[in-house]
């Protein structure tokens, strides 16, 4: 399934959900953010929110610095 995941076209397994498209950018712990279309997704419902043919999903983690 074709998807657009932080501007690149990739292609996803059928039946992804964000929580599958943040596994695969980032382990990272903490400090992820993600929207679907423009849209946040709250962390809580990342496992529960299903990616679609043709979206758009950003995945933004949080970097420090001085």
């Amino acid at each position: 399934m074709d998807v657009i995941i932080n501007g690149e076209r990739r292609d996803v397994a059928p039946r992804s959900t964000v929580a599958d498209v943040v596994r695969s950018l980032t382990d990272a712990p903490g400090g992820v953010a993600a929207a679907v279309n423009d849209e946040v997704v709250p962390r809580a419902a990342w496992a529960a929110t299903p990616i679609a043919e043709n979206d758009r999903v950003d995945v933004l983690t949080a970097v420090q610095g001085g």
